[in-house]
């Protein structure tokens, strides 16, 4: 797999913790210069440092996705930083109500949901997009889920946000695909990551089922996820566009 990602330039939501800040990790190993954003300023500024600290070059900026001012702001500071942007993982997402029902489910909720997962990955598209049509090429993966490719029990502002993101990837990779730029999603089952704790392994019933779901015998865990990511990116993956990949041990052939 061509992964030489030397002199090229990353963008990474969500890069406190789980998916995220393995992918950031993994960007910088295969030698990306990273702009990392999350709303955690203290995990954000660890992580930034940690890269540094290894011979790496990073840059965080606390950043809301919900918020167009915010992501502008980032690519911004992207482009003022390092003048590129090569590949972008737009990863940020919160649960919501796991288990409520819709009838049940608060418009609050809803919001923060809808917000976050599915209007946070097209604000950051919208931003992204004309900074790589300036180079003439670029890859740009979004996070959905298995959520995104079935229904369940994770709540319907969840199941939506997911189902979204997998249109939105599909509607972009047609628009830019003769552009130079490839856009896609990547579609994680329960992966091993604080979100998940809160969701699944509350109690040992629940974990159980939970790990029962998945053929393969167990969750994923975050570099799984990081590895599909960092292919989908490189030139490894030029002929994949539009694809919506599950990382799912299993989950959605049964």
């Amino acid at each position: 797999m061509d992964t030489d990602f030397n002199g090229k330039v990353a963008l990474i939501t969500g890069c406190s913790s789980g998916i995220g800040k393995d992918a950031s990790l993994a960007f910088a190993k295969n030698g990306a210069k990273l702009m990392l954003a999350a709303r955690r300023v203290t995990e954000g500024e660890a992580l930034a440092d940690s890269i540094r600290d290894n011979g790496g070059e990073a840059f965080f900026i606390q950043t809301d996705v919900s918020r167009a001012s915010d992501v502008e702001t980032l690519v911004g500071e992207c482009m003022s930083k390092y003048g590129r942007l090569d590949y972008a993982f737009n990863n940020a997402g919160i649960e919501g109500s796991p288990y409520v029902s819709t009838s049940d489910y608060t418009e609050e909720v809803w919001d923060q949901v809808i917000n976050t997962n599915l209007k946070g990955v097209g604000l950051c598209m919208k931003y992204e997009i004309p900074e790589m049509l300036k180079q003439g090429k670029g890859s740009i993966v979004n996070m959905s889920s298995v959520a995104g490719l079935t229904g369940g029990p994770l709540g319907c502002a969840y199941h939506v946000s997911k189902h979204g993101v997998i249109g939105l990837t599909k509607a972009s990779a047609i628009e830019y695909a003769k552009m130079g730029i490839r856009v896609n999603a990547v579609c994680p089952a329960v992966i091993q990551t604080d979100m998940a704790d809160r969701a699944f392994f509350w109690n040992d019933k629940v974990a159980e089922m939970t790990i029962a779901l998945h053929p393969i015998g167990r969750v994923g865990t975050p570099e799984e996820v990081s590895g599909a990511v960092i292919w989908l990116c490189s030139d490894s993956a030029s002929f994949v566009t539009g694809h919506a990949l599950p990382v799912d041990g299993g989950f959605l052939a049964q």
